[in-house]
């Protein structure tokens, strides 16, 4: 039977995917013990934790910072040198390792400090590669679900708007975001993983992407709230996706993606009713 590990667990994204594989099948990391991972001197006592199951395992590095801005060392810290050493670590004894990236790392040229630190794993990805380690890096739409939306992303900044009957003031909404629950991301996640022949960079995409200014239409009118809404207040960012779509990642036809703009729209309003504790990192 695999052994499958999870660094990241108390995260969202780490949590669905725990929930994907039964309490026998998964073994998620306490953070006391990879809390030092990153560490330049971390790559042996890695290799020495995961070695006795090196035959037939996987390891998700599912921890990550989110917020550009955060410190940029902190921001590589969690989201490059500790997945690297991972890699250097468990990658070398034939251990399979899964990083998580997003998919603005193919999109822009010039990215915040969150979107560099996620360039330079993939970067890490491919140079691992050409040892012919197994290391498979899914690049990740933006994700939706388990708890309150992070307060400096799109969804945070609609919710604490509505919350406090404040104007939201957004550019003009031609930016085009792929919303997947963070539950049928999860799914996807365990397909894709649990192909052998699966390694390297992948995205993970279902095709249908939604522009910004139509999810918040969707979300303030179920609402009720259209008059807070200010569409065109900001200036537009030069550098972002006004038309990429992405082709639905073949891998994953059997997966059944819930429609974008109705998912969100009712997670929005759970999360205007209900007393979900609010979580402002994933996979801390």
């Amino acid at each position: 039977m695999s052994t499958y590990y999870l660094i990241g667990g108390g995260g969202r994204l780490g949590q669905a995917i725990a929930s994907q594989y039964a309490n026998q099948e998964i073994i998620s990391l306490q953070r006391s013990v990879y809390a030092d991972w990153s560490g330049a001197n971390a790559v042996d006592r890695i290799a020495r934790y995961f070695s006795p199951h090196a035959a037939d395992a996987t390891v998700f590095v599912a921890s990550g910072l989110l917020d550009p801005r955060l410190a940029t060392d902190e921001l590589v810290s969690v989201n490059y040198r500790l997945p690297r050493n991972v890699i250097d670590g468990a990658a070398r004894l034939g251990i399979k390792v899964v990083t998580f990236g997003t998919i603005m790392e193919s999109l822009l040229d010039v990215g915040n400090a969150y979107v560099e630190s996620k360039k330079r794993l993939r970067e890490y990805v491919e140079e691992a590669l050409s040892a012919a380690w197994p290391v498979l890096h899914l690049q990740i739409h933006t994700l939706y679900g388990g708890g309150q939306p992070s307060p400096f992303m799109f969804l945070g900044q609609m919710l604490t708007a509505i919350r406090n009957n404040e104007p939201f003031r957004m550019t003009s909404g031609r930016q085009l975001r792929e919303y997947h629950h963070f539950e049928d991301e999860a799914r996807a996640v365990r397909l894709i993983a649990g192909m052998p022949e699966m390694v390297g960079v992948t995205n993970l995409s279902h095709g249908k992407p939604v522009s910004l200014r139509a999810l918040a239409e969707a979300v303030f009118g179920a609402l009720e709230k259209n008059h807070l809404l200010r569409v065109g207040a900001l200036p537009e960012p030069s550098e972002e996706n006004y038309g990429k779509t992405f082709a639905p990642t073949m891998m994953l036809d059997t997966i059944e993606f819930r429609d974008a703009i109705q998912g969100v729209v009712e997670y929005m309003c759970a999360c205007c009713t209900s007393g979900a504790v609010a979580a402002g990192k994933i996979g801390s």
